[in-house]
């Protein structure tokens, strides 16, 4: 897995990152969704290495990453937070501006990223994922039902950590070992067992429903915009059509050049459709930045 590739723990001030790293070319950012950890894109990051220095952390609270202490606010595993950690691990490398791709919760720091770091960020490709803000602005009871997690996990009175570490099997349910990877599979089952991670995991989402909700509505509010070029692309066999009809039109509220389209995939595109999300990424970003 990942042949060639650098494996490190990167220090970036406010948590310390593990790290994979790799290939030739500009820089991508790749950042993974919940439950997973950067070994997700396995199968996506030697695609692009011959023509890109890919670069796939485990954000913090995840995988093994650190986990930083967190606050009252929850602000400590706000998106915002982990955008400056990612922001200060591509400077660690030397990368002054590149592109980032984030899938599911990855989406969102991808997006913070981009937001809070304009000079920074030359193109920004999500998945599955619509900002946070407008996620919960749109909010009904169809969503809630569906995507109950997000409340679950979200709200500390539940305490879904503890019931989740309990056996986690049982929430996280068996994943097909097959699809996912062999090593793949075990960096995820290790993280799911590991109850340091199932709470800060807990916690990006009580930041969702805290300050990175309000970071967006911020935004919204004073017309603030992604002005880099966005390419927005969702799993047919997944609920965004559903929830937000044209996707497209859904960011196009929040920056001025996106394109996007469907792939044909369950929920997690780079570990089902590894070929056609890596083709979605050189087709946002050449190769020479």
């Amino acid at each position: 897995m990942f042949e060639k590739f650098v494996l490190e723990q990167i220090d970036v001030g406010a948590a310390t990152l593990r790290v994979r790293h790799g290939g030739a070319g500009y820089p991508v950012l790749l950042l993974h969704g919940h439950p997973r950890t950067h070994a997700t894109w396995h199968r996506v990051a030697p695609l692009l290495a011959a023509d890109y220095s890919v670069v796939c952390p485990d954000l913090r609270g995840y995988g093994r990453s650190s986990k930083p202490v967190a606050t009252e606010d929850h602000s400590t595993y706000s998106k915002r937070a982990m955008a400056q950690d990612c922001l200060r691990l591509m400077r660690e490398l030397g990368y002054e501006r590149f592109a980032v791709a984030g899938h599911d919760r990855g989406a969102y720091v991808a997006f913070r990223l981009a937001m809070d770091h304009p000079e920074a960020v030359s193109h920004l490709l999500v998945a599955d994922a619509v900002p946070i803000g407008e996620a919960l602005a749109r909010c009904d009871a169809g969503f809630a039902t569906a995507w109950y997690h997000w409340f679950w996990l979200g709200n500390p009175a539940a305490g879904a950590h503890r019931l989740i570490s309990a056996d986690p099997g049982a929430w996280y349910h068996d994943e097909d070992r097959a699809q996912m990877g062999e090593e793949n599979w075990a960096d995820y089952q290790a993280a799911i067992h590991d109850p340091a991670t199932v709470l800060a995991m807990c916690e990006d989402y009580r930041a969702g429903l805290g300050p990175d909700r309000a970071a967006d509505d911020a935004d919204r509010a004073a017309g603030r915009r992604i002005s880099c070029p966005v390419r927005v692309v969702w799993s047919t066999r997944d609920d965004m059509e559903q929830l937000y009809g044209d996707v497209v039109a859904v960011w196009r509220s929040w920056a001025d050049d996106v394109t996007g389209a469907p792939i044909e995939s369950g929920h997690h595109l780079a570990e089902e459709a590894p070929g056609p999300l890596a083709e979605q990424i050189t087709t946002l970003v050449p190769s020479k930045g």
